[in-house]
């Protein structure tokens, strides 16, 4: 009774909020950042909604079902990446086209933001020119190389895959990492070939020199408002805001500077925003630890916590029960949920996005799936292991089965149901952090942003919180075991 009190609790913890608004998306990667923090800040100026920032979404596939499920209502995209990721006809080449496509799905494309963010393949400087390479086509005789390209690079159709069969080579030694730490592992000389966006700023901070696309393999990547096609009826004053201060106004040039004060100057998205809206750059970097943002990220790692694992236990137990009480559906119960762990996380998010759309929803039910064998285990090897003698003679004292179980085994199995919430807890803690790439906030929010921009100090403030995190949920998990776990159990 105590325990499931204990449940109660932790189902209060979750606070809802009802608005309505206008959610703006970004994938995971600077440029994305700033145009949607751009697109943010002029929506406020317009008042016409309040806004709600669902930034650092992960890849084109988790943002573009996130726009799909109506999660949020536009974010920033590139021609190609639509053309080629998300319509699947690489034929459509033009923004005419494109646009025309994407009526048929209910979604719609603005006019060009004034850039054009196409890929490109470049190498240090001394190496380039020690190989005596300049174009793509010269790659096929240098297999050799060591490269590191980012995750989505390495699958999407227009990358690495059709890129080498376009060229003819095949380079063996492919690394897949973040893009921002592709650029650090050139630094070091781990990798010798890395892949750019045309408008990054540490091209020119580690002295890169971009390969002639000599085959025009790359389409153009013109950057766009990518919506659904009521975001004009639904918000017509946003919508002008965004044609008369948005559509053409950011050239190449412009573009670089922005990505540059960021990531090589250290100011904030919300501070390179406002430069390109205002003209003027605030003096104030960023503060090396933000409290305000870190106790609003911990607040809601908390709640993914605490949330998916009160519904773990709710089940988790009464199915350790059955588990115990019979063999092959028990056997059958402790696999499933083995079988579940199996399953990458990130992986099980994505699935979930069909079903929950982005956000706290997906993270949470992932959270309780992982959360789950540890509880019905416990459960399971916690009443299993009491003495069959202490079973028969409690029913000769004529205990009914649920008086049997609610008085004397639960009871005897509570340290080992206690350690595996436990286990639970602490795992959850970790795992919430993986909920950042659909939404769901939480510290790892401050993880994949810093991860961007390949910045230690942001990396730290979401990883030592966690940490403590952590600890903090261990130490109050030992005081609910000396509540909930009898005394003599406890001596022993």
């Amino acid at each position: 009774m105590k325990l499931f009190i204990f449940v109660i609790f932790l189902l209060m913890i979750n606070p809802l909020t009802q608005a309505k608004t206008l959610k703006i998306g970004s994938k995971n990667f600077t440029e994305s950042y700033i145009l949607a923090e751009i697109m943010a800040q002029l929506a406020e100026k317009v008042g016409e909604a309040s806004v709600v920032r669902k930034f650092g979404l992960g890849g084109t596939g988790i943002t573009f079902q996130a726009l799909e499920k109506s999660e949020i209502d536009l974010y920033p995209e590139y021609t190609g990446t639509i053309s080629e990721a998300i319509l699947k006809k690489p034929v459509l080449k033009d923004w005419k086209s494109i646009k025309e496509s994407l009526e048929n799905e209910n979604l719609q494309i603005s006019l060009g933001l004034g850039f054009n963010n196409t890929y490109a393949l470049a190498m240090n400087k001394e190496q380039l020119a020690k190989l005596g390479l300049s174009k793509l086509s010269q790659l096929k005789k240098h297999n050799s190389l060591t490269s590191a390209f980012s995750h989505e690079f390495v699958q999407r159709k227009d990358g690495l895959k059709n890129l080498s069969l376009h060229y003819g080579f095949k380079l063996k030694n492919v690394k897949a990492m973040e893009h921002s730490l592709a650029y650090q592992a050139l630094s070091d000389g781990k990798v010798d070939l890395v892949e750019v966006y045309s408008t990054d700023a540490k091209i020119e901070k580690y002295d890169l020199v971009l390969l002639e696309d000599d085959l025009n393999y790359f389409p153009s990547y013109l950057a766009v408002i990518f919506s659904r096609s009521d975001f004009e009826e639904n918000f017509p004053l946003t919508y002008q805001s965004f044609e008369q201060n948005l559509i053409g106004k950011i050239d190449n040039k412009t573009m670089t500077k922005l990505n540059a004060l960021v990531e090589l100057e250290g100011y904030s998205f919300s501070q390179a925003a406002k430069y390109f809206l205002q003209g003027k750059l605030v003096k104030s970097k960023i503060s090396l630890w933000d409290w305000d943002k870190i106790l609003l990220r911990t607040k809601e790692h908390m709640a993914l916590v605490f949330i998916s694992l009160a519904l773990a236990i709710i089940i988790g137990i009464p199915l350790g029960v059955i588990s115990a009480q019979n063999k092959y559906l028990g056997q059958f119960l402790l696999g499933a949920n083995a079988l579940i762990q199996t399953i990458p996380s990130l992986a099980l998010l994505c699935l979930l996005i069909p079903f929950f759309g982005i956000g706290p929803k997906p993270a949470t039910f992932a959270l309780f799936l992982y959360a789950l064998l540890p509880i019905v285990r416990g459960t399971f090897t916690g009443l299993k292991s009491i003495d069959l003698k202490l079973k028969e003679s409690a029913i000769l004292m004529g205990l009914t089965r649920l008086q049997l179980l609610r008085f004397i085994l639960l009871p005897l199995a509570s340290p080992s149901i206690m350690s595996g919430i436990k286990t639970s807890a602490i795992i959850n803690v970790g795992t919430a952090t993986l909920a950042a790439f659909i939404g769901a906030g939480g510290l790892g929010q401050i993880i994949v942003t810093g991860l961007a921009l390949n910045d230690q100090q942001m990396i730290l403030q979401g990883a030592i919180p966690a940490g403590i995190l952590a600890v903090a949920v261990h130490i109050f998990f030992e005081l609910i075991d000396k509540w909930i776990v009898p005394v003599a159990l406890r001596r022993n």
